[in-house]
């Protein structure tokens, strides 16, 4: 297990000890009702910290705007003027996403820690493919996982010269063997918390496929203090995605369904009953397993461990718990006799 040197986000804590789930507004940063409509669904669909780019002065009128709304930390997504990144600290903004590298000379840098320091507002330097020194790209000749990690350390360096240590790091690439390793690498040369992502992961199905190899890779290493699941699509399908990775290494809250592929024995709609069973549960709050089976034969022996589940027969279904039969219900009533079961856990 990675030592990690905990970091305050906000009301949250980066130590290692939970994954914290976050995403970014996509609405334009002109419209603040939307953005700040936006900010209050991710909160709803279980966004722990939510990401805001301030492009310029005007959009420093946000932050207030969406932190009296939400009660998640709020970070600003600065690039290049130092001026923005002092000006949502004085906004009140919770974490500064900034590359200290990129604002030109030191005093412009010690500006922004001062204002961060006096306000315990942690930066997080955000490295990726795109945003390489020149320098690097030639010494490396690509955007290579060890190109990424030393540009972070260039980075980290400059605010631990300025005396300031309450860093989150991210080097993220869009492609996920150059992440999975450029992160592996970076988490043995610090012990600062680690924001996970695929950059430019994608749409939806492409995205989540590479988001959960990439991300899924290193928690399961036990790398990540906090991810991001990017896709080309709404920033709440982010929040699903994010929660279902972490889920699925039995890191995350709320029902697993389990569910078997089919075979010639399957004689009910098992497709369409999985994702209805799917979409019913997304919100539960209880840690407990599904377990929506295709038939009785080979179902409820394989799927045993589940706190509920339903098999399939010929035009009818079996309810169980953890192995055990429970009742036998038409297919028309098997979604919400499954539900009512739920219901009682």
């Amino acid at each position: 297990m990675r030592n990690v040197k905990p970091v305050r986000v906000g009301g949250l804590t980066l130590d290692g000890q939970k994954i914290y789930i976050q995403s970014m507004l996509n609405v334009p940063s002109t419209d603040i009702e939307g953005s700040v409509k936006q900010a209050v669904e991710l909160e709803k669909a279980g966004c722990e910290i939510v990401r805001a780019a301030i492009p310029d002065m005007a959009a420093v009128k946000l932050i207030p705007a969406i932190k009296e709304k939400i009660s998640i930390p709020l970070v600003a997504d600065i690039h290049f003027d130092y001026r923005l990144a002092i000006a949502a600290a004085q906004a009140g903004i919770d974490k500064i996403r900034i590359n200290p590298g990129n604002i030109g000379d030191i005093e412009r840098v010690k500006a922004v820690v001062k204002e961060c320091q006096s306000r315990n507002i942690p930066i997080r330097i955000g490295v990726n493919g795109g945003s390489l020194e020149k320098d690097l790209l030639e010494k490396y000749k690509s955007p290579c996982a060890d190109a990424l990690v030393e540009s972070a350390m260039r980075h980290v360096k400059i605010l631990e010269q300025c005396d300031f240590d309450d860093i989150v790091i991210s080097i993220k690439s869009s492609n996920v063997i150059t992440m999975i390793n450029a992160y592996r690498k970076l988490a043995g040369l610090c012990s600062y918390p680690l924001h996970l992502g695929v950059t430019e992961a994608g749409t939806e199905r492409m995205g989540i496929i590479k988001s959960a190899a990439g991300i899924g890779s290193l928690l399961a290493d036990g790398i990540g203090e906090t991810i991001r699941v990017s896709l080309t699509d709404s920033p709440v399908k982010e929040i699903y995605a994010a929660k279902d990775i972490l889920k699925a290494l039995g890191k995350g809250r709320g029902p697993q369904v389990i569910s078997c592929p089919t075979c010639g024995r399957t004689r009910i709609d098992l497709i369409g009953l999985a994702s209805k069973v799917e979409e019913a549960v997304r919100d539960i709050d209880k840690d407990i397993k599904i377990a929506v089976m295709g038939c009785v034969v080979n179902g409820i022996g394989e799927a045993g461990e589940a706190d509920i589940g339903i098999a399939g027969g010929n035009g009818c279904a079996v309810l169980f718990s953890k192995g055990k039969q429970l009742r036998r219900v038409s297919e028309e009533e098997a979604l919400d006799a499954l539900l009512e079961e739920i219901d009682k856990l």
